[in-house]
């Protein structure tokens, strides 16, 4: 495919517009996001039940996911479809300030949950028509970077209010501010956005997903359901006395920063060498269980930093590889059924280290990397077919 220059920056500009949003939104639910665990467990919560909370609510954004990403499919609703769900950020995450127990802070961020999956769908689809322009990987780790640069700064404010307040409630009220940002960024994408619906470039002749779609979604599930949280080595740093409360979100921010260095990186990677760039990181990233959960301070550090490499690798390559074998139009549907099923399994997942946790960190440990072994086996079987039907496009 020929891209001239012009088209070339117009995508550009377009998807650092999108990344603003993603900035600011970021700062606003991975802020809150840095602290949920501890913040339960203060509330009263055990591991099993921050488990199946922080679980469960990728469990309802994963189920939106798939609902609106036909939606998103049927209609071409994209931008009103954005807008509701970053306005759920606003609504969710400062309200968390005034929650007087476990179980209502649960269902507000369940809620912000559910505004992510609602216009995830929609902002992937308006991304991936971006990206093709300047190559899949690439696309999607520039978003991914500046999408981590707000997942760095809300953290950071967390920081800054839990090291004055002692109390991990107040530190959720600032995150109003990037909330609004978030909007109003995004009525400035629109204004500037050419519509990517139905490119001239890309030929509309699916009616069904492929073949390898679908096992590409399984083994991305099976990646999801050993991927642990943060909230739970968060949980785990609090109840070890690993870090101090105001430490925790700290490495949060600094394990975001690593997540969107590596999506750069790894993006522009798989853009040549494909889908061997995600089995590497899914390797990294299953170093993260023994690291985080067996080891002292220092070893901890390493394995957030693993975590958040892997993190990374998923955010620029997972999607782009549904975008290289999905036409447009089918883009939607795509994108909400592999969200659809990497939310079930993350929850499934997450449950189940909660449960591992409260009888053994050592079964935690083997059941995360077994899963996240196989995923990669997986995905390095897949090389040959995704190729395949990407050529067949």
């Amino acid at each position: 495919m020929t891209v001239s220059i012009q088209e070339r920056r117009h995508a550009l500009r377009f998807i650092l517009f999108l990344g603003v949003v993603s900035l600011f939104a970021d700062m606003t639910y991975e802020g809150a996001r840095s602290i949920v665990g501890p913040f339960l467990q203060s509330l009263g919560a055990n591991a099993t039940e921050v488990g199946i909370v922080v679980g469960f609510g990728e469990m309802i954004a994963a189920s939106l996911r798939f609902f609106s990403g036909k939606l998103v499919d049927r209609t071409r609703a994209y931008w009103l479809v954005a807008f509701l769900g970053y306005f759920m950020n606003l609504v969710a995450v400062p309200t968390l300030a005034f929650a007087g127990n476990w179980q209502l802070a649960a269902l507000l961020v369940i809620a912000e949950r559910t505004g992510k999956g609602l216009r995830g769908p929609a902002v992937d689809v308006l991304l991936s028509g971006a990206t093709v322009k300047v190559g899949h990987g690439w696309g999607f780790g520039l978003h991914t970077a500046l999408d981590q640069t707000g997942a760095v700064l809300g953290p950071l404010i967390v920081v800054a209010m839990v090291a004055r307040a002692h109390h991990f409630g107040p530190a959720f009220l600032p995150l109003a501010i990037p909330a609004v940002a978030s909007l109003i960024a995004l009525f400035a994408a629109r204004q500037m956005h050419v519509d990517l619906a139905a490119p001239a470039h890309q030929p509309e002749r699916q009616t069904n997903l492929p073949k390898v779609f679908w096992w590409y979604v399984a083994a991305a599930g099976l990646l999801a359901c050993g991927f642990v949280d943060f909230a739970l080595l968060a949980f785990h740093f609090q109840k070890t006395a690993l870090a101090r409360p105001a430490v925790i979100p700290l490495l949060y921010a600094g394990a975001m920063g690593v997540n969107g260095l590596t999506a750069m990186i790894f993006g522009k990677l798989f853009d040549r060498f494909g889908t061997l760039v995600l089995v590497l990181g899914i390797l990294v990233s299953a170093l993260s269980l023994p690291l985080g959960f067996l080891g002292g301070f220092g070893a901890a550090i390493a394995g957030v930093a693993c975590w958040a490499a892997g993190m990374g690798v998923q955010d620029a390559t997972l999607r782009s590889g549904i975008a290289q074998v999905v036409s447009m139009s089918r883009r939607g549907t795509a994108f909400g059924v592999f969200n659809g099923v990497f939310g079930v399994a993350w929850f499934l997942g997450s449950a189940a280290m909660g449960i591992l946790y409260d009888h053994s960190v050592i079964a935690l440990v083997v059941f995360g990397m077994i899963a996240q072994v196989a995923a990669a086996i997986m995905f390095y079987g897949l090389r040959k077919p995704l190729a395949a039907a990407m050529a067949g496009r």
